[in-house]
């Protein structure tokens, strides 16, 4: 059963700072989704995209790629689907720019790791931001990304964080469509 939701207070968002959450990982998955970092609330909680506005669970819902719609808290349920998440950055920050290039390209490093090892068919970076810098693809666009890890498809979503105003809902739900088609999920 899923853990009852809740809202952590300003103490708790304060004692998040460089906390981590577990990566939901194992070999084999279709799709390895890849966030930035935690963010202050989702590390308070403990379940990843956790913040009330994020556009994350409503679209992957709503995709088609989970055998069930979950939230942030049913987020071990993904694996069920086929489906993992980890963080290029373990650590916890108020906001992504807190992190520096050479965070996340150390991160990157550490990913490309765990690509290796488990062997996800693609991997799907939540932020063209995030793939730019980490990757050092400075003119890197949103899509298939000719580069792999392996033999791991790359792909490029936009952060579905519910700051990022130029993607609603409707949109990430058709790219997570076009990423599931790719790993050969009809949907």
């Amino acid at each position: 059963m899923a853990e009852r939701p809740w809202r952590p207070t300003r103490a708790q968002l304060d004692a998040a700072k460089d906390k981590t959450v577990p990566d939901l990982l194992r070999p084999g998955l279709d799709i390895l989704l890849v966030g930035i970092n935690p963010g202050l609330y989702t590390a308070a909680i403990g379940h990843h995209f956790g913040r009330p506005g994020n556009r994350f669970w409503p679209a992957l819902s709503g995709s088609g790629l989970l055998r069930e719609p979950l939230t942030a808290w049913e987020s071990e349920r993904l694996l069920e689907s086929g489906l993992g998440i980890t963080n290029v950055v373990r650590r916890a920050t108020a906001t992504a720019d807190q992190l520096s290039p050479e965070e996340l390209r150390r991160g990157a490093k550490v990913l490309r790791a765990k690509i290796l090892k488990h062997k996800p068919r693609l991997a799907a970076m939540l932020g063209l931001g995030l793939y730019r810098v980490a990757f050092e693809r400075p003119k890197a666009q949103l899509g298939l990304q000719e580069e792999k890890i392996g033999e791991t498809l790359l792909y490029v979503l936009p952060n579905p964080s519910g700051l990022n105003a130029h993607f609603q809902v409707p949109d990430y739900i058709r790219l997570f469509k076009d990423v599931g088609r790719l790993v050969g999920r009809a949907l």
